[in-house]
């Protein structure tokens, strides 16, 4: 009797020990269950802002000018990276470029535009630049044309520099957009020939009645 005394009484030790141990692992994963979908949707919806928002900040850009042109911006990453690359290349203020890269297509075509043309006048245009670049729809060829013909020592002013490649690259947009592809006839075939219209038969007119004719007879020889 004093033997299964002692047995019943180990298994209760184990089983209350088993239950203490049982009891703060469920509570901890119950506790992960909650947490950690609330911290992946935070993670999958602040990685473009909260970079966008951080960049323009180090900036010195003011928290609401930065909160609104990040939300605002389609790809606010490189919206980022647009005013990053003009503040940092050029004498031109975060503030004013991020005007300029919120509104612009491609913000880093746009970037490259004004870095190169503020680089080839010597920063001499620098607001010129990132109007003019903000204006072209075709932000690197505009840029490249006004570099080329600085480099080229060409004695124009830098404002009719500006003037003259705006006009082309206005140009080439509205011919592109403009013209249509002529018609284009295979070689060796003969064109349709024309097409005569049917016309609608007119209705014939009553026949006349027919008269008969009237028998001859011979006459005898000797009669008169």
């Amino acid at each position: 009797m004093r033997k299964k005394v002692v047995s019943k009484g180990k298994n209760e030790q184990g089983s209350s020990t088993s239950r203490i141990l049982i009891v703060p692992v469920l509570a901890i994963a119950g506790w992960l269950t909650t947490i950690l979908p609330n911290v992946a949707v935070a993670a999958s919806y602040s990685n473009d802002y909260s970079v966008c928002a951080g960049r323009l900040l180090s900036l010195g850009v003011t928290a609401q000018a930065a909160s609104q042109g990040c939300a605002k911006a389609l790809r606010p990453r490189d919206l980022a990276a647009c005013v990053v690359k003009i503040e940092k290349q050029t004498q031109i203020t975060a503030t004013d470029a991020l005007s300029s890269c919120g509104k612009a297509r491609r913000p880093e075509e746009l970037a490259t535009c004004v870095v190169g043309v503020s680089s080839s006048t010597q920063e001499a245009i620098n607001p010129a630049a990132l109007d003019y670049c903000g204006r072209s729809l075709l932000p690197v060829r505009f840029g490249q044309c006004v570099v080329g013909f600085h480099s080229s020592k060409i004695d124009l002013p830098p404002t009719q520099i500006l003037e003259t490649c705006i006009d082309a690259s206005d140009s080439v947009i509205g011919a592109s957009s403009s013209s249509t592809p002529p018609s284009i006839i295979p070689t060796g075939s003969s064109p349709s020939p024309e097409i005569t219209p049917i016309q609608t038969p007119q209705p014939l007119a009553p026949a006349q009645p027919v008269v008969p004719l009237q028998p001859i007879i011979p006459t005898q020889p000797g009669t008169n």
